[in-house]
């Protein structure tokens, strides 16, 4: 076991807060903070590599928190003063553990996809929230792959991960350099696959209730607050909306996208059943 024991804010513990906090020192050393027990057990799942596995109080660790230490020889097992644990940790009564793992960042052509592609493509996400709650619903609806378009939202912040409960280790999330980047891949899979890209706003002509959204699909977007680019609806074959009454016009756009993700799963299975 390579043990270490803080007791004060030195330069180990100074890597793993600017882990947590700095998103240009995650880039750089390309590691990131996991607190949470089930993202935890996520990256575990989904074969993250832990390079750190953080503790309060080693000898009372949970059956779940010495496997974890023998899963992973050569991490850093970590014992922290119960003052610095808790300063580390967002929450009051932190979990047991919490870890840094290394991750591989995706380019475009890393990317695999199915037969009929399902990609969802989001306009300069600003919310982490939102973010991490899209991403899980992307999970559970077979999305292929989410391009983030634009200057964005890190991915691998710990606010994104707690959201998504772990749902961006088992993604392929990759970070589209420009419209240029995102127009050559539409091409070259309309040719392959006859691709539809079809942009979502609430003033879409297409109400999705008079819409098949099926695969082979690329779903778009908008940013929170100012919505899709005029780029990317340049690019749509056309722009769908979710016809809604009440008294706000429109809905959180988490909530849209897994609308839209949900009803794109339907449609594909019933299709190919």
């Amino acid at each position: 076991m390579n043990y270490l024991k803080i007791s004060a804010e030195n330069a180990e513990f100074q890597i793993i807060e600017s882990l947590k906090t700095n998103r240009s020192k995650r880039a750089k050393h390309k590691e990131i903070y996991i607190e949470g027990i089930e993202s935890i057990k996520q990256a575990f799942s989904a074969g993250i590599d832990i390079t750190r596995i953080i503790t309060s109080d080693l000898k009372n660790l949970s059956d779940w928190g010495n496997q974890l230490i023998s899963n992973y020889e050569d991490a850093k097992v970590i014992e922290m003063s119960k003052t610095l644990y808790k300063k580390l940790c967002d929450r009051d009564e932190p979990a047991e553990i919490v870890v840094t793992a290394r991750i591989k960042i995706l380019k475009l052509a890393d990317i695999k996809l199915s037969t009929l592609p399902f990609v969802l493509i989001f306009d300069r996400p600003s919310d982490h929230g939102n973010f991490g709650s899209i991403t899980r619903s992307a999970n559970s609806f077979n999305v292929d792959s989410i391009f983030i378009l634009g200057h964005g939202i890190d991915f691998y912040d710990p606010k994104v991960i707690r959201s998504s409960l772990g749902s961006v280790f088992h993604s392929q999330i990759v970070n589209i350099e420009s419209m240029d980047q995102l127009r050559n891949w539409i091409v070259e899979k309309k040719k392959e696959t006859n691709i539809q890209i079809i942009g979502t706003d609430s003033t879409g002509s297409v109400s999705l209730l008079n819409n098949k959204l099926q695969t082979p699909i690329a779903i778009i977007l908008g940013n929170e607050a100012k919505g899709m680019s005029v780029g990317l609806k340049d690019i749509c074959d056309y722009v769908t909306s979710i016809p809604i009454s009440g008294d706000v016009n429109s809905l959180n756009v988490s909530c849209a996208g897994s609308i839209f993700l949900w009803d794109i799963y339907r449609n594909s299975k019933n299709n190919n059943s």
